[in-house]
């Protein structure tokens, strides 16, 4: 997809060809690249359109996973959501040595659409790659790269396209089906599960599910479409392989560098110390609250101003913030502060213990993360409730 980029330039420059007619020998096909792991963009696989017409001469392969990293605050745009996606133009040939590089498999369904249908995909594409018409705000679950195809395809067939799983429930969430895709990407995993709200966890009917290109590419050879006389054809008419990507051995990520593995020896290590320093020397150490307590402040910051800046609503109501509270900063440092009473520190973690346990039973974040960190803040709360009456010393010592 990176790839792209380079091509999608060129193609401003090339003039629309929205008033040719097709011949009768032209074809539609659905191109689907199979994932990759050159980089996070790559690992869920890319769709695009090709259509071919051998009496014109015309190869032409339309792609809306164009998008500009050199655009002005690149970063900010791609966090917020509002990086301009856009449709690109170009052949087959020209990237294809980039996914067989890359060890990406190119699979070509050759399309039933009639001559009618196939020019009125052709002009709606067309006129889409016009500069004032190609942008188009990319959002992952909704509008990307393969519900853009899909969406051209099934407007120029019309009511005579039936796809049968449309409406079919997948037993499958948003989050479920894009971490199909990341098992070999723990820490890529991890990060976005972190990022992403409720609205992942919504259940997918086919319609939905085909925001992936597989699940496109699946669909349509189930799918299919009414001739004009009636007869009634699989939408797909052939399948070929234009490059068969080589099985390897399954990436892994080094045992010890594996997230819930590093996430739960630190777990052991803190809590290990934690009881130690206060079955022994019956002390509460502040600076480790500090720590553990503004990370997770700091990482639920990050969090919430994603909530916050994105309009598309996919890391809204995020309940990862229920034990990554961005209020840990500051409200950490006045309640383990040395002048802190025992009163205000029970308030303060009796109410966060509440939270991050709500925050376990409601993430569905894979693996052991969701348990294994805010378990361990829990124990670090537990030290810190003290039973108080009166008083505004703390029976424990603050180290």
């Amino acid at each position: 997809m990176m790839l792209l980029i380079g091509f999608g330039q060129s193609a401003v420059a090339q003039t629309s060809l929205m008033g040719l007619k097709l011949s009768p020998s032209s074809q539609v096909s659905l191109i689907t690249y199979g994932p990759g792991n050159d980089d996070i963009s790559s690992s869920f696989g890319h769709t695009e359109i090709r259509i071919v017409d051998p009496t014109l001469g015309l190869d032409r392969d339309y792609s809306y996973g164009g998008f500009d990293y050199r655009a002005d605050y690149f970063i900010i745009k791609f966090l917020r959501g509002t990086l301009p996606y856009y449709l690109s133009v170009h052949n087959l040939y020209q990237v294809m040595w980039y996914y067989q590089q890359n060890n990406r498999s190119i699979r070509e369904q050759l399309l039933n659409l009639s001559l009618t249908q196939r020019q009125e995909l052709f002009m709606a594409l067309e006129k889409n790659s016009l500069p004032e018409n190609r942008e188009y705000r990319y959002k992952f679950y909704y509008d990307n790269c393969a519900t853009r195809p899909r969406d051209m395809i099934v407007q120029a067939c019309g009511d005579s396209l039936t796809i049968p799983t449309r409406n079919v429930k997948t037993g499958k969430s948003y989050r479920n089906l894009m971490n199909d895709y990341l098992g070999e990407q723990p820490w890529y995993q991890l990060g976005m599960n972190l990022a992403i709200g409720k609205a992942a966890d919504e259940q997918t009917d086919g319609w939905l599910a085909m925001y992936l290109p597989n699940e496109v590419h699946d669909q349509f050879a189930k799918s299919t479409l009414r001739q004009a006389n009636g007869q009634v054809l699989p939408l797909v008419r052939s399948e070929q392989t234009l490059f068969a990507g080589q099985k390897g051995f399954r990436k892994q990520v080094p045992f010890l560098l594996d997230p819930d593995v590093v996430f739960t020896i630190l777990g052991v290590v803190i809590a290990v110390f934690t009881i130690r320093r206060y079955m022994v020397a019956g002390k509460v150490d502040r600076w480790l609250d500090l720590v553990l307590f503004g990370v997770a402040g700091l990482w639920g910051w990050l969090g919430f101003v994603m909530w916050l800046i994105r309009d598309d609503g996919v890391t809204a109501w995020n309940p990862t913030l229920l034990y990554l509270l961005p209020f840990h900063l500051p409200l950490i440092f006045w309640a383990t502060r040395a002048s802190a009473t025992a009163r205000r520190r029970t308030t303060y973690f009796s109410v966060v213990s509440i939270l991050i346990l709500l925050g376990i039973f409601l993430s569905r974040i894979p693996g052991g993360f969701d348990v294994i960190f805010p378990l361990t803040l829990l124990i670090r709360c537990i030290v810190n409730i003290q039973m108080v009456r009166r008083g505004y010393h703390t029976p424990a010592k603050l180290a």
